[in-house]
């Protein structure tokens, strides 16, 4: 079974959705990050998907007391990032409670800083960001963009130990119009060995089967949880018939 991972993501401790990665084409969502989580595990998710956007754009970790409550109220495996830039910000989130951090502009900006964290945690503590703007990897809270192709850029990683990369498509985040299901085909076929996380273009439950069916492990969804296109029933049904 493909693994189920919701997403929320944090500005000014509330949940919140962006667009394509625009700050400006946000929408946010009433409930407590901690009761959203707490609702996730009761319908059978494991795992949860953490990204403090305020933390991204200011490029240290902001909303860490927002992830210590929800790691405090769920028994949920988290894995937290944006903004982690510093050893102190990767720190302070695994002492909040995440299992695993993500990091990507730190990857693309200060290479060796993220090697040594992958040499200090280990790779299963350790994920990559990929993040992805017409073929090239996108920075800063998606604002600037890299002269780094994708497969390049994560190939370059798994010879350093990365095992683990969330890929996210901007062009298809928050869009609601499908997963790039060719693009995750293309690293599940170039990158054997590399455990793929899709992310981005969920809008269905019959879009995580598609993934599913091309053989990508793990999949984050968000605004399709968030605007009802992905019900809470709908994926306690689909945990159960798949166990």
């Amino acid at each position: 079974m493909i693994e189920l991972v919701p997403a929320i993501d944090i500005i000014g401790g509330k949940c919140v959705r962006l667009t394509q990665g625009d700050y400006s084409r946000k929408t946010e969502y009433g409930a407590e990050p901690a009761d959203i989580a707490r609702q996730f595990e009761e319908c059978g998710i494991k795992r949860l998907h953490m990204v403090d956007l305020d933390g991204a754009r200011s490029n240290h970790i902001v909303n860490y007391r927002v992830l210590e409550k929800v790691a405090a109220k769920t028994s949920l495996t988290i894995d937290f990032g944006g903004g982690l830039k510093s050893d102190d910000d990767i720190r302070i989130a695994f002492e909040c409670g995440a299992a695993m951090v993500t990091g990507g502009s730190i990857a693309v900006k200060e290479r060796d800083k993220f090697l040594s964290w992958i040499g200090r945690y280990g790779s299963d503590k350790i994920i990559l960001g990929a993040d992805v703007k017409n073929g090239n990897i996108a920075v800063s809270g998606w604002e600037e963009t890299s002269d780094m192709e994708l497969i390049d850029f994560i190939a370059g990683y798994m010879e350093s130990g990365i095992r683990k990369t969330i890929a996210t498509d901007i062009s298809r985040d928050g869009m609601l119009e499908g997963p790039s299901v060719g693009m995750y085909k293309e690293m599940l076929q170039k990158l054997p060995g590399l455990y793929v996380i899709a992310s981005g273009g969920v809008s269905s439950m019959a879009d995580i089967e598609k993934l599913a069916e091309a053989g990508v492990p793990s999949v984050i969804f968000g605004k399709a949880i968030y605007e009802g296109r992905i019900t809470v029933k709908e994926l306690e049904k689909y945990i159960v018939s798949n166990q």
